[in-house]
C-alpha cells in the first residue's frame, strides 16, 4: 500500500484506500490505532462544534457490508503484522499496534449491525493471531448506550481488552448544547454511562478548548467534577478520563471561533479531575 507517512495531525480515512478500515497514527497512544468506520455516509446524531468529518450529517450508520468489512479488517491487520506498511508508512518509533478502535465518521452504536462487528473482530482477531494485549476500542457519544444490542455488543468487547472512550466535554445540559448541539438530559448520559461501565471498562474522553478566546468556565469545571463525584460515591468506577484539547481544525461553520488551551490550562483543569481519585491522561 503506497501512501503518505502517516502522522497524528493526519487522520484521513482513506490512507488505505478501503471503505471501512484505516489507520492513523495515534497522539493518544503514540502508536498505530486501527480505526474501523461504520458511518461512512459521514452521518451522526449529534454535531459537535470541534468535529472533523466533512460535509457531516444528522443520522445513522447505513447497513454495513459484513463481508467487506471482514476482508478489509483481516487482510489490514495482516498486512501490519506481516507486511512493509509499518515500514514504509509509520514513523520510526511508532511502528506497532495499539489498538482496534470503533470510531469513524459517525456514532458507531448506530449501526444496527454493532454487536456482529464485535463478534467479527473477535473472528479476525483470532484468525490472524492478533496479540492479547492490543486493545479493542469503542468511541462512542455514549446516546445509544441504553439499547439491549449495545450492551451485548460491549460485553463481548469486554473479553477482546475492550475499552470504552465515552464522549463528556461538558456536564450541564446547556455546555451539551452548545459544544455538542444535543438537546439530551444529564439523567440520561449518567444512566447510559452506568450502564457502558456496568458493561466493559470505561474512560471518559473530554476535549477542552476555548470558543471566541473564552475557556471553559469554573462552573463547567466544577459541574463535571461534581459529576464524577456523584458516579464515584454511587460506586460506578471509571478508569479514568482522556484529556485533550484541539490538534486539528474543525470542519464546522464554528471552526473559526475555537482554539486550543495552553498545555498549563489543560494540565491544571486536569489535576482537579486527579484530586478525585482517578488516573488522568492529558494530551494538549
Amino acid at each position: 500500500m503506497s501512501g503518505r507517512i502517516l502522522s497524528p495531525e493526519n487522520h484521513d480515512r482513506d490512507n488505505a484506500a478501503l471503505r471501512y478500515v484505516y489507520p492513523v497514527v495515534s497522539r493518544r497512544a503514540g502508536s498505530v490505532s486501527v480505526g474501523i468506520n461504520l458511518n461512512t455516509n459521514n452521518a451522526c446524531n449529534w454535531r459537535c462544534i470541534y468535529c472533523q468529518v466533512p460535509d457531516l450529517k444528522l443520522g445513522t450508520a447505513p447497513p454495513v457490508d459484513m463481508a467487506l468489512l471482514e476482508n478489509e479488517l483481516r487482510s489490514f491487520l495482516n498486512e501490519l503484522l506481516h507486511g512493509d506498511f509499518m515500514k514504509n508508512r509509520v514513523p520510526e518509533g511508532l511502528q506497532r499496534i495499539h489498538d482496534i478502535a470503533l470510531s469513524g465518521n459517525g456514532e458507531p452504536t448506530s449501526a444496527a449491525e454493532f454487536a456482529q462487528v464485535i463478534e467479527l473482530i473477535k473472528r479476525v482477531r483470532e484468525g490472524v493471531q492478533l496479540p492479547e494485549e492490543i486493545k479493542t476500542i469503542l468511541i462512542t457519544n455514549g446516546s445509544l448506550l441504553h439499547r439491549s444490542k449495545v450492551q451485548q455488543g460491549l460485553r463481548e468487547m469486554a473479553k477482546l481488552n475492550g475499552r470504552v472512550w465515552f464522549k463528556l466535554d461538558r456536564a450541564n445540559e446547556a455546555g451539551m448544547q452548545q459544544i455538542n448541539d444535543t438537546k439530551t438530559s444529564m439523567i440520561k448520559v449518567r444512566d447510559n454511562l452506568v450502564a457502558a461501565i456496568g458493561c466493559c471498562p470505561t474512560w471518559l474522553q473530554t476535549c477542552w478548548f476555548a470558543q471566541d478566546g473564552v475557556p471553559p468556565s469554573g462552573k463547567d469545571e466544577d459541574d463535571y467534577l461534581e459529576f464524577i463525584s456523584s458516579l464515584l460515591r454511587d460506586g460506578h468506577k471509571l478508569q479514568g478520563v482522556l484529556l485533550y484539547g484541539l490538534a486539528r481544525p474543525s470542519l464546522q461553520p464554528e471552526s473559526p471561533r475555537l482554539s486550543a488551551l495552553s498545555a498549563t490550562q489543560l494540565q491544571s483543569f486536569g489535576d482537579r479531575i486527579a484530586k478525585l481519585g482517578l488516573k488522568v491522561k492529558v494530551t494538549p
